[in-house]
């Protein structure tokens, strides 16, 4: 095997490993989420719990482009944007009924799981952030887990909010900016691997 193969291994089992380890964390917490979204009627909660589905599923597509051809990792790469394009849209209309029909969502819950999920992403967020400026699959992981940072943020000050004014109009909000922020990735990475579809080709 010459160099050039054997650093190609070692690249491809670091980043197997680094989404291995983003893949069980964002499943475990999409169960903590949608469970305690759910109890707890939050909106913002179940918008990020299903961003924290999305991820998974981006992980799960990033595995399987590690070590592969670059037109897979692009495949990979826009299937994930499509994916949570969907997911955005979808949540939307959650957030649409719940402004109709109304909810009453709980503070402390969306505080405590909230800050649970913010140090879980940081971990997340700290694992990946070298592979930043790599391959296009490994891009796409880094911008979603910037993103659920973010996410994470918001929710717990919309908790707070909904703890001090007594409304759900905060929690509501949080929901509708989380979607704005999920669909905004879903099309960067779209983007990105239009590009580097016709750089490809070019």
């Amino acid at each position: 095997m010459s160099d050039c193969d054997c650093s190609i291994e070692i690249k491809s089992n670091e980043q197997s490993r680094v989404l291995w380890a983003l893949l069980a964390v964002n499943a475990t917490m999409f169960v903590v989420e949608i469970t305690t979204g759910i109890i707890a009627e939050s909106t913002g909660l179940i918008a990020d719990s299903l961003d924290m589905l999305a991820d998974a599923a981006v992980y799960a597509l990033g595995l399987y482009a590690v070590g592969r051809a670059p037109h897979v990792k692009i495949r990979a790469a826009s299937m994930s944007g499509i994916f949570q394009v969907l997911l955005a849209l979808g949540v939307a209309v959650e957030i649409v009924r719940r402004f109709i029909w109304g909810s009453e969502p709980e503070p402390l819950f969306m505080i405590g799981i909230s800050i649970a999920a913010l140090i879980a992403n940081i971990f997340c967020l700290s694992m990946i952030s070298k592979h930043r400026d790599g391959e296009i699959h490994m891009r796409a992981s880094w911008i979603f887990s910037r993103n659920d940072v973010i996410a994470n943020a918001g929710v717990i000050f919309a908790g707070v909010l909904v703890h001090v004014l007594d409304s759900p109009i905060p929690d509501l909000l949080i929901g509708a900016g989380i979607v704005l922020i999920v669909f905004r990735g879903g099309m960067t990475i779209l983007g990105d691997a239009r590009l580097e579809r016709k750089n490809g080709t070019s």
